[in-house]
Protein backbone atom coordinates (compact mmCIF):
# COMPACT_ATOMS: atom_id res chain seq x y z
CA UNK A 1 0.00 0.00 0.00
CA UNK A 2 2.49 2.28 -1.06
CA UNK A 3 1.16 5.90 -2.21
CA UNK A 4 3.19 8.28 -3.27
CA UNK A 5 0.95 11.76 -3.50
CA UNK A 6 2.11 15.36 -3.12
CA UNK A 7 -0.40 17.65 -1.02
CA UNK A 8 -1.24 20.42 -2.95
CA UNK A 9 0.03 23.44 -0.59
CA UNK A 10 0.86 25.71 -3.52
CA UNK A 11 -2.76 26.12 -4.64
CA UNK A 12 -4.61 26.26 -1.64
CA UNK A 13 -2.09 28.85 -0.32
CA UNK A 14 -2.73 31.32 -3.53
CA UNK A 15 -6.76 30.13 -2.94
CA UNK A 16 -7.23 30.85 0.34
CA UNK A 17 -6.11 34.02 0.61
CA UNK A 18 -7.64 35.66 -1.97
CA UNK A 19 -11.28 33.39 -1.07
CA UNK A 20 -11.16 33.94 2.88
CA UNK A 21 -10.67 36.82 4.67
CA UNK A 22 -8.41 36.20 7.06
CA UNK A 23 -8.46 37.87 10.75
CA UNK A 24 -5.02 37.39 11.43
CA UNK A 25 -4.10 36.47 15.41
CA UNK A 26 -0.67 35.32 16.39
CA UNK A 27 -1.82 31.60 16.84
CA UNK A 28 -2.47 31.11 13.26
CA UNK A 29 0.91 33.45 12.33
CA UNK A 30 2.97 30.87 14.76
CA UNK A 31 1.25 27.55 13.61
CA UNK A 32 1.99 28.70 9.24
CA UNK A 33 5.77 29.81 10.57
CA UNK A 34 6.38 26.05 12.24
CA UNK A 35 4.43 24.16 9.77
CA UNK A 36 7.69 22.43 7.99
CA UNK A 37 10.20 22.58 11.41
CA UNK A 38 7.91 21.50 14.13
CA UNK A 39 4.73 20.09 13.22
CA UNK A 40 3.45 19.20 16.38
CA UNK A 41 3.94 22.77 17.58
CA UNK A 42 2.21 24.16 14.62
CA UNK A 43 -0.37 21.49 15.28
CA UNK A 44 -1.02 23.06 18.39
CA UNK A 45 -1.58 26.86 17.29
CA UNK A 46 -3.84 25.69 14.51
CA UNK A 47 -5.44 24.37 17.33
CA UNK A 48 -5.54 27.41 19.76
CA UNK A 49 -6.49 29.55 16.42
CA UNK A 50 -9.29 27.57 15.94
CA UNK A 51 -10.46 27.73 19.61
CA UNK A 52 -10.28 31.39 19.09
CA UNK A 53 -12.38 31.80 16.12
CA UNK A 54 -15.09 29.24 17.52
CA UNK A 55 -15.36 32.26 20.44
CA UNK A 56 -15.76 34.53 17.83
CA UNK A 57 -18.28 32.01 15.93
CA UNK A 58 -16.31 33.13 12.97
CA UNK A 59 -17.34 29.87 10.67
CA UNK A 60 -15.19 31.16 7.49
CA UNK A 61 -12.16 31.06 9.27
CA UNK A 62 -12.75 27.55 11.43
CA UNK A 63 -13.08 25.69 7.92
CA UNK A 64 -9.47 27.65 7.09
CA UNK A 65 -8.03 26.27 10.25
CA UNK A 66 -9.41 23.00 10.08
CA UNK A 67 -8.48 22.53 6.69
CA UNK A 68 -5.07 23.69 7.46
CA UNK A 69 -4.23 21.21 10.26
CA UNK A 70 -5.88 18.54 8.45
CA UNK A 71 -3.28 19.07 5.59
CA UNK A 72 -0.48 19.08 7.79
CA UNK A 73 -1.76 15.82 9.50
CA UNK A 74 -1.49 14.36 6.44
CA UNK A 75 2.33 15.77 5.89
CA UNK A 76 3.08 14.49 9.02
CA UNK A 77 0.92 10.87 7.78
CA UNK A 78 -1.17 11.06 10.77
CA UNK A 79 -3.99 10.37 8.28
CA UNK A 80 -6.73 9.28 11.11
CA UNK A 81 -6.71 13.31 13.25
CA UNK A 82 -6.63 14.53 9.11
CA UNK A 83 -9.51 12.86 8.84
CA UNK A 84 -11.41 13.35 11.65
CA UNK A 85 -10.14 17.36 10.89
CA UNK A 86 -11.51 17.20 7.30
CA UNK A 87 -14.81 15.77 8.50
CA UNK A 88 -15.17 18.41 11.30
CA UNK A 89 -14.84 21.02 8.19
CA UNK A 90 -17.09 19.52 6.62
CA UNK A 91 -20.20 19.65 8.50
CA UNK A 92 -19.32 23.35 9.47
CA UNK A 93 -18.77 23.97 5.20
CA UNK A 94 -22.02 22.57 4.56
CA UNK A 95 -24.49 24.09 7.39
CA UNK A 96 -22.83 27.10 6.26
CA UNK A 97 -23.50 26.46 2.90
CA UNK A 98 -19.97 27.38 1.79
CA UNK A 99 -19.60 25.23 -1.57
CA UNK A 100 -15.80 26.55 -2.01
CA UNK A 101 -14.69 25.34 1.32
CA UNK A 102 -16.60 22.06 0.39
CA UNK A 103 -14.69 21.51 -2.94
CA UNK A 104 -11.48 21.94 -1.01
CA UNK A 105 -12.54 19.68 1.79
CA UNK A 106 -13.55 17.13 -0.92
CA UNK A 107 -9.99 17.73 -2.48
CA UNK A 108 -8.32 16.61 0.91
CA UNK A 109 -10.33 13.63 1.22
CA UNK A 110 -9.67 12.62 -1.88
CA UNK A 111 -5.96 12.51 -1.10
CA UNK A 112 -6.55 10.52 2.29
CA UNK A 113 -8.70 7.78 0.49
CA UNK A 114 -5.97 7.61 -2.38
CA UNK A 115 -3.40 6.71 0.35
CA UNK A 116 -5.02 3.68 1.32
CA UNK A 117 -6.12 2.11 -2.48
CA UNK A 118 -9.64 3.34 -2.41
CA UNK A 119 -8.94 5.08 -5.69
CA UNK A 120 -12.72 5.07 -6.67
CA UNK A 121 -13.99 6.94 -3.57
CA UNK A 122 -11.00 9.47 -4.34
CA UNK A 123 -11.87 9.94 -8.19
CA UNK A 124 -15.69 10.99 -6.71
CA UNK A 125 -14.49 13.06 -4.34
CA UNK A 126 -11.84 15.23 -6.53
CA UNK A 127 -14.82 15.36 -9.14
CA UNK A 128 -17.48 16.34 -6.86
CA UNK A 129 -14.94 19.15 -6.05
CA UNK A 130 -14.76 19.97 -9.76
CA UNK A 131 -18.40 19.86 -10.30
CA UNK A 132 -18.78 22.21 -6.80
CA UNK A 133 -16.13 24.55 -8.60
CA UNK A 134 -18.15 25.13 -11.96
CA UNK A 135 -21.50 25.06 -10.58
CA UNK A 136 -20.67 28.17 -7.92
CA UNK A 137 -21.62 31.50 -9.30
CA UNK A 138 -19.60 33.60 -6.73
CA UNK A 139 -16.08 32.85 -7.42
CA UNK A 140 -14.04 35.88 -9.67
CA UNK A 141 -12.82 33.90 -12.61
CA UNK A 142 -9.53 33.75 -10.87
CA UNK A 143 -10.53 31.92 -8.21
CA UNK A 144 -12.25 29.62 -9.92
CA UNK A 145 -9.39 28.97 -12.43
CA UNK A 146 -7.10 28.11 -9.59
CA UNK A 147 -9.07 25.84 -7.86
CA UNK A 148 -10.00 23.82 -11.09
CA UNK A 149 -6.43 23.71 -11.73
CA UNK A 150 -5.57 21.77 -8.21
CA UNK A 151 -8.61 19.62 -8.80
CA UNK A 152 -7.25 18.86 -12.17
CA UNK A 153 -3.59 18.09 -10.71
CA UNK A 154 -5.00 15.80 -8.26
CA UNK A 155 -6.52 13.82 -10.64
CA UNK A 156 -2.62 13.88 -12.63
CA UNK A 157 -1.38 12.46 -9.07
CA UNK A 158 -3.43 9.84 -8.60
CA UNK A 159 -3.18 8.53 -12.21
CA UNK A 160 0.50 8.88 -12.45
CA UNK A 161 1.00 6.99 -8.80
CA UNK A 162 -1.52 4.33 -10.28
CA UNK A 163 0.36 3.91 -13.67
CA UNK A 164 -2.60 4.54 -15.40
CA UNK A 165 -0.16 7.27 -17.89
CA UNK A 166 -3.04 7.84 -20.52
CA UNK A 167 -5.40 9.57 -18.30
CA UNK A 168 -2.66 11.29 -16.13
CA UNK A 169 -1.99 12.39 -20.13
CA UNK A 170 -6.10 13.98 -20.28
CA UNK A 171 -5.70 15.69 -16.72
CA UNK A 172 -2.54 17.00 -17.57
CA UNK A 173 -3.68 18.87 -20.64
CA UNK A 174 -6.87 20.05 -18.77
CA UNK A 175 -4.07 21.40 -16.11
CA UNK A 176 -2.08 23.12 -19.20
CA UNK A 177 -5.27 24.96 -20.53
CA UNK A 178 -6.34 25.79 -17.34
CA UNK A 179 -2.77 27.52 -16.86
CA UNK A 180 -2.66 29.45 -19.80
CA UNK A 181 -5.72 30.89 -18.76
CA UNK A 182 -4.51 31.60 -15.15
CA UNK A 183 -0.92 32.89 -16.63
CA UNK A 184 0.53 32.11 -13.10
CA UNK A 185 4.11 31.33 -12.95
CA UNK A 186 4.44 30.36 -9.71
CA UNK A 187 1.54 27.38 -10.18
CA UNK A 188 3.17 26.64 -13.73
CA UNK A 189 6.25 24.89 -12.21
CA UNK A 190 3.91 22.19 -10.36
CA UNK A 191 2.33 21.73 -13.51
CA UNK A 192 5.51 21.73 -15.61
CA UNK A 193 7.31 18.63 -12.81
CA UNK A 194 4.32 16.48 -13.75
CA UNK A 195 4.82 17.04 -17.74
CA UNK A 196 8.43 16.28 -17.19
CA UNK A 197 7.85 12.99 -15.81
CA UNK A 198 4.83 12.06 -18.27
CA UNK A 199 7.94 12.68 -21.03
CA UNK A 200 10.56 10.36 -19.62
CA UNK A 201 7.77 7.75 -19.15
CA UNK A 202 7.54 7.99 -23.34
CA UNK A 203 11.13 8.09 -23.36
CA UNK A 204 11.91 11.45 -23.64
CA UNK A 205 14.35 11.19 -20.69
CA UNK A 206 16.16 14.45 -21.55
CA UNK A 207 13.05 16.71 -22.18
CA UNK A 208 11.65 15.06 -19.02
CA UNK A 209 14.90 16.16 -17.32
CA UNK A 210 15.36 19.22 -18.18
CA UNK A 211 11.28 20.01 -17.19
CA UNK A 212 12.34 18.95 -13.56
CA UNK A 213 15.32 20.31 -13.43
CA UNK A 214 14.03 24.13 -14.54
CA UNK A 215 11.18 23.36 -12.02
CA UNK A 216 14.09 22.43 -9.24
CA UNK A 217 15.57 25.72 -9.75
CA UNK A 218 12.77 27.71 -9.08
CA UNK A 219 11.39 25.38 -5.89
CA UNK A 220 15.19 26.09 -4.37
CA UNK A 221 14.08 29.57 -3.90
CA UNK A 222 10.40 29.57 -3.81
CA UNK A 223 9.57 26.51 -1.59
CA UNK A 224 12.68 24.04 -0.52
CA UNK A 225 9.83 21.36 1.09
CA UNK A 226 8.71 20.82 -2.43
CA UNK A 227 12.11 19.54 -3.38
CA UNK A 228 11.24 16.57 -1.58
CA UNK A 229 9.04 15.39 -4.88
CA UNK A 230 10.99 17.13 -7.12
CA UNK A 231 13.79 15.00 -6.18
CA UNK A 232 12.62 11.62 -5.85
CA UNK A 233 10.70 12.14 -9.43
CA UNK A 234 14.12 13.22 -11.09
CA UNK A 235 15.58 9.76 -8.73
CA UNK A 236 12.81 7.73 -10.74
CA UNK A 237 13.32 9.19 -14.19
CA UNK A 238 17.04 8.06 -14.04
CA UNK A 239 15.75 4.49 -12.84
CA UNK A 240 13.56 4.38 -15.82
CA UNK A 241 16.74 5.24 -17.92
CA UNK A 242 18.74 2.99 -16.42
CA UNK A 243 21.45 5.45 -14.50
CA UNK A 244 20.82 3.16 -11.12
CA UNK A 245 23.37 5.22 -9.72
CA UNK A 246 21.89 8.60 -10.69
CA UNK A 247 18.64 7.60 -9.38
CA UNK A 248 20.40 6.63 -6.16
CA UNK A 249 21.73 9.79 -5.47
CA UNK A 250 18.38 11.63 -5.89
CA UNK A 251 16.50 9.61 -3.62
CA UNK A 252 19.01 9.84 -0.50
CA UNK A 253 18.96 13.78 -1.29
CA UNK A 254 14.69 13.38 -0.88
CA UNK A 255 15.46 11.59 2.12
CA UNK A 256 17.52 14.23 3.68
CA UNK A 257 14.88 16.93 2.54
CA UNK A 258 12.37 14.63 4.31
CA UNK A 259 14.31 15.01 7.69
CA UNK A 260 14.99 18.59 7.54
CA UNK A 261 11.36 19.90 6.51
CA UNK A 262 9.34 17.10 7.92
CA UNK A 263 6.71 17.48 5.22
CA UNK A 264 5.66 14.79 2.55
CA UNK A 265 6.05 12.02 5.06
CA UNK A 266 4.08 9.66 2.87
CA UNK A 267 6.77 9.87 -0.05
CA UNK A 268 9.23 7.55 2.87
CA UNK A 269 7.59 4.77 1.81
CA UNK A 270 8.05 4.46 -1.58
CA UNK A 271 11.86 5.77 -1.88
CA UNK A 272 12.99 3.40 1.12
CA UNK A 273 11.13 0.58 -1.38
CA UNK A 274 13.01 1.75 -4.55
CA UNK A 275 16.49 2.49 -2.70
CA UNK A 276 16.45 -1.09 -1.61
CA UNK A 277 15.42 -2.91 -4.95
CA UNK A 278 18.00 -0.83 -6.55
CA UNK A 279 21.05 -1.68 -4.08
CA UNK A 280 20.03 -5.20 -4.66
CA UNK A 281 20.61 -4.21 -8.17
CA UNK A 282 24.16 -2.65 -7.92
CA UNK A 283 24.59 -6.08 -4.87
CA UNK A 284 25.05 -3.33 -2.05
CA UNK A 285 22.70 -6.18 -0.50
CA UNK A 286 23.71 -4.57 3.59
CA UNK A 287 22.05 -1.62 2.35
CA UNK A 288 18.98 -3.13 -0.13
CA UNK A 289 18.38 -4.92 3.35
CA UNK A 290 18.32 -2.06 6.04
CA UNK A 291 15.91 0.08 3.68
CA UNK A 292 13.84 -2.67 2.90
CA UNK A 293 13.58 -3.19 7.01
CA UNK A 294 12.77 0.46 6.65
CA UNK A 295 9.94 0.46 4.48
CA UNK A 296 8.50 -2.77 6.26
CA UNK A 297 8.54 -0.59 9.59
CA UNK A 298 6.96 2.23 8.25
CA UNK A 299 4.57 0.48 6.36
CA UNK A 300 3.30 -1.46 9.49
CA UNK A 301 3.37 2.11 11.69
CA UNK A 302 1.27 3.59 8.83
CA UNK A 303 -1.04 1.09 6.94
CA UNK A 304 -0.96 -1.98 9.49
CA UNK A 305 -3.62 -3.13 11.30
CA UNK A 306 -3.07 -1.92 14.46
CA UNK A 307 -2.74 1.37 13.27
CA UNK A 308 -4.64 4.22 14.50
CA UNK A 309 -4.83 5.15 10.68
CA UNK A 310 -6.00 2.12 9.69
CA UNK A 311 -8.86 1.94 12.44
CA UNK A 312 -9.68 5.32 10.94
CA UNK A 313 -10.09 4.71 7.57
CA UNK A 314 -10.87 0.69 7.42
CA UNK A 315 -13.94 1.35 10.36
CA UNK A 316 -14.78 4.35 9.40
CA UNK A 317 -16.84 6.17 11.62
CA UNK A 318 -18.77 8.00 9.08
CA UNK A 319 -19.55 11.26 11.41
CA UNK A 320 -20.69 12.94 8.42
CA UNK A 321 -23.17 10.85 7.41
CA UNK A 322 -24.40 10.21 11.46
CA UNK A 323 -24.73 14.00 11.79
CA UNK A 324 -26.86 14.14 8.38
CA UNK A 325 -29.16 11.63 9.17
CA UNK A 326 -30.01 12.70 12.44
CA UNK A 327 -30.55 16.41 11.22
CA UNK A 328 -32.81 14.32 8.34
CA UNK A 329 -34.96 12.55 11.37
CA UNK A 330 -35.28 16.05 12.94
CA UNK A 331 -36.12 17.94 9.64
CA UNK A 332 -38.57 15.37 8.46
CA UNK A 333 -40.67 15.64 11.73
CA UNK A 334 -40.54 19.31 11.49
CA UNK A 335 -41.60 19.15 7.75
CA UNK A 336 -44.54 16.89 8.92
CA UNK A 337 -45.87 19.36 10.68
CA UNK A 338 -45.20 21.91 8.45
CA UNK A 339 -47.24 19.85 5.80
CA UNK A 340 -50.40 19.41 8.46
CA UNK A 341 -50.08 23.75 8.59
CA UNK A 342 -49.53 24.08 5.01
CA UNK A 343 -52.46 21.99 4.49
CA UNK A 344 -55.21 23.14 6.10
CA UNK A 345 -53.82 27.18 5.48
CA UNK A 346 -53.89 25.39 1.48
CA UNK A 347 -57.83 24.36 2.09
CA UNK A 348 -58.02 27.93 3.21
CA UNK A 349 -56.38 29.71 -0.04
CA UNK A 350 -58.26 27.02 -1.98
CA UNK A 351 -61.60 28.25 -0.47
CA UNK A 352 -60.82 32.18 -0.70
CA UNK A 353 -59.15 31.73 -4.21
CA UNK A 354 -62.22 29.75 -5.48
CA UNK A 355 -64.52 32.79 -4.18
CA UNK A 356 -62.26 35.66 -5.63
CA UNK A 357 -61.89 33.38 -8.84
CA UNK A 358 -65.54 33.30 -9.39
CA UNK A 359 -66.55 36.65 -7.95
CA UNK A 360 -64.03 37.94 -10.60
CA UNK A 361 -65.10 36.07 -13.41
CA UNK A 362 -68.93 37.14 -12.44
CA UNK A 363 -67.81 40.72 -12.37
CA UNK A 364 -65.52 40.58 -15.40
CA UNK A 365 -68.89 39.00 -17.20
CA UNK A 366 -70.76 41.98 -15.85
CA UNK A 367 -68.42 44.43 -17.10
CA UNK A 368 -67.65 42.63 -20.62
CA UNK A 369 -71.03 42.52 -20.90
CA UNK A 370 -72.19 46.35 -20.21
CA UNK A 371 -69.38 46.63 -22.55
CA UNK A 372 -70.51 45.31 -25.23
CA UNK A 373 -73.81 46.59 -24.95
CA UNK A 374 -72.17 50.19 -24.88
CA UNK A 375 -70.25 49.42 -27.82
CA UNK A 376 -73.58 48.24 -29.78
CA UNK A 377 -75.07 51.37 -28.68
CA UNK A 378 -72.52 53.70 -29.60
CA UNK A 379 -72.23 51.70 -33.07
CA UNK A 380 -75.79 51.28 -33.69
CA UNK A 381 -76.29 55.87 -33.05
CA UNK A 382 -72.93 56.39 -35.25
CA UNK A 383 -74.31 53.94 -37.73
CA UNK A 384 -78.08 56.12 -37.63
CA UNK A 385 -76.03 59.58 -37.45
CA UNK A 386 -74.17 58.11 -40.78
CA UNK A 387 -77.34 57.23 -42.82
CA UNK A 388 -79.05 60.59 -41.63
CA UNK A 389 -76.24 62.47 -43.02
CA UNK A 390 -76.08 60.60 -45.48
CA UNK A 391 -79.88 60.46 -46.84
CA UNK A 392 -79.55 64.73 -45.38
CA UNK A 393 -76.62 64.82 -48.20
CA UNK A 394 -78.86 62.85 -50.89
CA UNK A 395 -81.50 65.07 -49.83
CA UNK A 396 -79.47 68.43 -50.44
CA UNK A 397 -77.96 67.13 -53.89
CA UNK A 398 -81.49 65.91 -55.10
CA UNK A 399 -82.58 69.43 -54.19
CA UNK A 400 -79.91 71.50 -55.78
CA UNK A 401 -80.17 68.99 -58.63
CA UNK A 402 -83.89 70.06 -59.18
CA UNK A 403 -82.55 73.91 -58.76
CA UNK A 404 -80.25 73.11 -61.44
CA UNK A 405 -82.91 71.67 -63.79
CA UNK A 406 -85.07 74.51 -63.03
CA UNK A 407 -82.52 77.03 -64.07
CA UNK A 408 -81.87 75.21 -67.42
CA UNK A 409 -85.39 74.85 -68.01
CA UNK A 410 -85.87 78.35 -67.59
CA UNK A 411 -82.89 79.17 -69.86
CA UNK A 412 -85.01 76.83 -72.57
CA UNK A 413 -88.64 78.41 -72.13
CA UNK A 414 -86.45 81.53 -72.03
CA UNK A 415 -85.09 80.82 -75.38
CA UNK A 416 -88.43 79.01 -76.80
CA UNK A 417 -89.87 82.65 -75.78
CA UNK A 418 -87.35 84.87 -77.56
CA UNK A 419 -87.93 82.84 -80.88
CA UNK A 420 -91.85 82.95 -80.54
CA UNK A 421 -91.61 86.70 -80.08
CA UNK A 422 -89.45 86.65 -83.42
CA UNK A 423 -91.38 85.16 -85.29
CA UNK A 424 -94.22 87.23 -83.99
CA UNK A 425 -92.39 89.92 -85.01
CA UNK A 426 -91.24 88.75 -88.07
CA UNK A 427 -95.14 88.50 -89.35
CA UNK A 428 -95.82 92.19 -88.35
CA UNK A 429 -92.71 93.47 -89.48
CA UNK A 430 -94.51 96.66 -91.00
CA UNK A 431 -95.89 97.66 -87.92
CA UNK A 432 -92.54 97.91 -85.78
CA UNK A 433 -88.85 98.15 -86.60
CA UNK A 434 -87.56 94.87 -86.78
CA UNK A 435 -84.18 95.56 -87.03
CA UNK A 436 -84.12 97.23 -83.70
CA UNK A 437 -85.89 94.64 -82.13
CA UNK A 438 -83.60 92.03 -83.56
CA UNK A 439 -80.85 93.74 -82.14
CA UNK A 440 -82.10 94.39 -78.69
CA UNK A 441 -83.26 90.29 -78.70
CA UNK A 442 -79.82 89.41 -79.35
CA UNK A 443 -78.23 91.22 -76.03
CA UNK A 444 -80.82 88.54 -74.10
CA UNK A 445 -80.56 85.82 -75.95
CA UNK A 446 -77.79 83.32 -75.16
CA UNK A 447 -76.40 81.33 -77.57
CA UNK A 448 -76.47 77.12 -76.86
CA UNK A 449 -72.46 77.12 -76.45
CA UNK A 450 -72.90 80.38 -73.19
CA UNK A 451 -75.86 78.29 -71.92
CA UNK A 452 -74.27 74.92 -71.90
CA UNK A 453 -71.33 76.60 -70.24
CA UNK A 454 -73.20 78.43 -67.38
CA UNK A 455 -75.22 74.90 -66.50
CA UNK A 456 -72.28 72.61 -66.76
CA UNK A 457 -70.55 75.15 -64.15
CA UNK A 458 -73.32 75.21 -61.79
CA UNK A 459 -73.76 71.14 -62.50
CA UNK A 460 -69.88 70.55 -61.99
CA UNK A 461 -70.46 72.15 -58.24
CA UNK A 462 -73.45 70.02 -57.58
CA UNK A 463 -72.01 67.00 -58.55
CA UNK A 464 -68.19 67.31 -57.98
CA UNK A 465 -67.14 63.58 -58.99
CA UNK A 466 -69.45 63.08 -61.53
CA UNK A 467 -67.51 63.65 -64.95
CA UNK A 468 -64.30 61.59 -62.83
CA UNK A 469 -65.91 58.64 -62.06
CA UNK A 470 -67.33 58.54 -66.06
CA UNK A 471 -64.20 59.24 -67.29
CA UNK A 472 -62.27 56.64 -65.14
CA UNK A 473 -64.56 53.80 -66.26
CA UNK A 474 -65.40 54.66 -69.66
CA UNK A 475 -62.14 56.33 -70.88
CA UNK A 476 -63.59 56.83 -74.73
CA UNK A 477 -66.65 58.78 -73.94
CA UNK A 478 -66.83 62.35 -75.66
CA UNK A 479 -67.61 65.42 -74.74
CA UNK A 480 -70.99 64.99 -76.03
CA UNK A 481 -71.50 62.16 -74.59
CA UNK A 482 -70.96 63.87 -71.17
CA UNK A 483 -72.87 66.27 -71.42
CA UNK A 484 -75.84 63.86 -72.96
CA UNK A 485 -74.54 61.53 -69.48
CA UNK A 486 -75.03 64.97 -66.98
CA UNK A 487 -78.40 66.04 -68.52
CA UNK A 488 -79.92 62.45 -68.50
CA UNK A 489 -78.94 62.57 -64.62
CA UNK A 490 -81.08 65.35 -64.13
CA UNK A 491 -83.85 63.63 -66.02
CA UNK A 492 -84.22 65.65 -68.82
CA UNK A 493 -86.11 64.85 -71.56
CA UNK A 494 -84.62 64.52 -75.42
CA UNK A 495 -86.67 67.88 -76.21
CA UNK A 496 -84.87 69.44 -73.32
CA UNK A 497 -81.69 68.30 -74.06
CA UNK A 498 -82.24 69.40 -78.00
CA UNK A 499 -83.08 73.14 -76.58
CA UNK A 500 -80.08 73.43 -74.48
CA UNK A 501 -77.45 72.06 -76.68
CA UNK A 502 -78.48 73.62 -79.60
CA UNK A 503 -78.82 70.38 -81.67
CA UNK A 504 -81.72 68.38 -83.11
CA UNK A 505 -84.33 66.16 -81.66
CA UNK A 506 -82.92 63.41 -83.77
CA UNK A 507 -79.30 63.80 -82.60
CA UNK A 508 -80.18 63.53 -79.19
CA UNK A 509 -82.05 60.22 -79.73
CA UNK A 510 -78.62 59.55 -81.62
CA UNK A 511 -76.28 60.18 -78.95
CA UNK A 512 -78.57 58.04 -76.39
CA UNK A 513 -77.88 55.23 -78.71
CA UNK A 514 -74.34 55.96 -78.79
CA UNK A 515 -74.01 55.74 -75.28
CA UNK A 516 -75.88 52.51 -74.49
CA UNK A 517 -73.55 50.60 -76.62
CA UNK A 518 -70.74 52.53 -75.05
CA UNK A 519 -71.95 51.37 -71.71
CA UNK A 520 -72.32 47.97 -73.43
CA UNK A 521 -76.12 48.07 -72.16
CA UNK A 522 -78.88 45.04 -73.07
CA UNK A 523 -82.24 46.21 -74.42
CA UNK A 524 -83.86 45.66 -71.42
CA UNK A 525 -81.54 47.99 -68.90
CA UNK A 526 -82.92 51.29 -68.81
CA UNK A 527 -79.99 54.16 -69.61
CA UNK A 528 -81.87 56.56 -66.78
CA UNK A 529 -81.43 54.36 -64.01
CA UNK A 530 -77.91 53.17 -65.30
CA UNK A 531 -76.46 57.33 -64.91
CA UNK A 532 -78.82 57.79 -61.88
CA UNK A 533 -76.24 55.57 -59.92
CA UNK A 534 -73.11 56.92 -60.81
Amino acid sequence: MKKAFCFFVFIFSIASSSQIDHKTNSYLTKAEELKYSNSDSSIYYYKKSIALYEKEKDTVNMIDNLYRMSELYGHVVDYGNAYDGYWNALLLADKSKDDVSKARIYQGLGWLYSFYDRDAEALEYFNNSLVLIKNNKTLNATNSLELLLQGYFSIVNLYRVKKDFPNAKIYLDSCNITQKRLDSRKIGYYVEAESGYLDAVNKNYNVGLNKLYKSASYFELKDPSYLIIINYLIGDVFRMKGDVSQSIVYFEKSLVLLSKYKSHFNYKLIIYDALSKLYALTGDYKKAYLYSTLDMKLNAQVFGKSSKNSKHLFEINDKYRLQKEKEKQILNKQRIIQLENEEKVWYLKSVLFTFVVLSLAFFGFLFIKEIRRKHKAEKQALAEKQEMELQKAKEILELKNKELTTSALQLIEKDEFIERLKSNLSDNKENVDVRTINKLLKTIQGSPSSNWKEFEARFTAVNQSFYTNLKDKYPDLGQTDLKICALIKLNFSSKDMASLLGISFESVHTSRYRLRKKFKLDRNDNLNEFISVI
